[in-house]
């Protein structure tokens, strides 16, 4: 994530402005490692606060592990936050589908060395040079496909089509006559082809449903009872953290609000699942505890390689790559954490923690808009949750 922004203005309450509702629960603070800032329950408290009311509804923070424990929540008008309920994690949803893979690799099943088009035969041409292990860490430098599945950028447009459902193969086919943005392992582009076409070598591999294979190997295993991958034909969200909502245009220049609690998860192994905080926080301690990976594969997620950084990458905020197979790697001051973000319209989450796991965080942050405003309230978030003063 290109993260150096700095935190939002403080929300003033006034006339016409929603009232803010801020609750939070803080536990003592044990004792720190030396690069690990003491969780400051203030500093995020402040930062919750900070709430930008026009382009936020409501957000709310967990933050767990050996150095402190703080929960706390922000919602227009008083709404409740429900810290146990469910969100529609976005990208997140990479990290489940590259441990898969990983597992499969474990298992001699999937070769990362090995050509994608091995499991895949029929992909388009330019999937030729690609390895699978090139699409878990994004140097596969796959075209981006059909950017029409993704809508035009609006808040009226995701509104209409919020139930369309395209497949993963009509997806991954939208790449046919497309040029690579660069040759395969000499650069590093975030690009959500890459899962989409992981998730279905998956299935190649193991005659299975990959949502199966996610139930099997993740979900089940680790009790993860608010975490699924919905069909796209099922867009309910039970027991919602919030109710988010998408403010549309009206042609008469007002606006109207569209509740965006429903929406289709066809983004799949990319993109389409939904969980919890609570669930979040227990997959990444599974994960980084070595439950999910024997070492050989649990090492590649803490492996960023190292190639430069493709022009319009969204992810590394200089020339340096900082994508691993699943993970990003943030660092700032010596303090070094590792996780995902994640977006779907109405939701924008996170969940990132050190490798000794003395502290985890997951956010959630529900946006009206679609054109990232709240960006820098999430990142106000996640800084004041590890005492950082700025993010690389």
């Amino acid at each position: 994530m290109a993260a150096s922004a700095a935190l939002a203005a403080a929300l003033t309450v006034g006339a016409g402005t929603p009232a803010l509702a801020t609750t939070a629960t803080v536990s003592a603070t044990a004792a720190s490692p030396s690069a690990l800032s003491p969780l400051d329950p203030a500093a995020l408290r402040a930062a919750l606060a900070q709430r930008p009311a026009a382009d936020v509804s409501a957000g709310f923070v967990r933050v767990t592990g050996s150095a402190g424990r703080f929960e706390g929540s922000s919602a227009e008008g008083g709404a409740a936050v429900d810290p146990q309920g469910r969100f529609r994690i976005g990208s997140i949803s990479k990290v489940f589908t590259a441990t898969v893979v990983l597992q499969l690799a474990a298992e001699g099943r999937i070769d990362l060395d090995g050509s994608v088009r091995r499991y895949l035969p029929d992909l388009p041409a330019q999937f030729g040079a690609v390895t699978v292990g090139q699409l878990l860490n994004h140097t596969s430098g796959l075209p981006t496909g059909d950017n029409t599945y993704w809508g035009d950028g609006t808040t009226g447009w995701f509104a209409e089509h919020r139930l369309d459902a395209p497949t993963p193969e009509e997806i991954v086919a939208s790449t046919a006559g497309q040029s690579p943005a660069f040759d395969a392992g000499t650069a590093q582009q975030y690009n959500g082809m890459n899962t989409f076409v992981a998730g279905l070598v998956v299935e190649k591999v193991t005659g299975h449903r990959y949502a199966e294979e996610l139930r099997r190997r993740i979900i089940g295993p680790l009790g993860l009872r608010d975490t699924s991958l919905p069909d796209a034909d099922d867009p309910a969200l039970r027991r919602p953290a919030t109710r988010p909502y998408l403010t549309v245009p009206d042609a008469d220049g007002g606006s109207h609000r569209v509740d965006v609690t429903e929406q289709s998860p066809w983004p799949w192994a990319e993109g389409g699942m939904i969980s919890s905080a609570p669930d979040l926080d227990r997959f990444m301690t599974a994960l980084f505890r070595g439950r999910l990976l024997p070492p050989a594969q649990q090492e590649e997620l803490f492996t960023v390689p190292e190639v430069p950084v493709a022009p319009g990458n969204r992810y590394c905020p200089d020339d340096t790559a900082c994508l691993s197979m699943g993970l990003v790697r943030l660092a700032s001051g010596g303090v070094v954490a590792w996780g995902k973000t994640g977006s779907r319209p109405g939701s924008t989450s996170g969940v990132f923690a050190t490798r000794d796991l003395s502290r985890t965080v997951v956010y959630s942050v529900d946006p009206t808009t679609l054109k990232g405003t709240e960006t820098p309230y999430a990142l106000g978030l996640l800084k004041s949750a590890f005492g950082l003063g700025s993010i690389s």
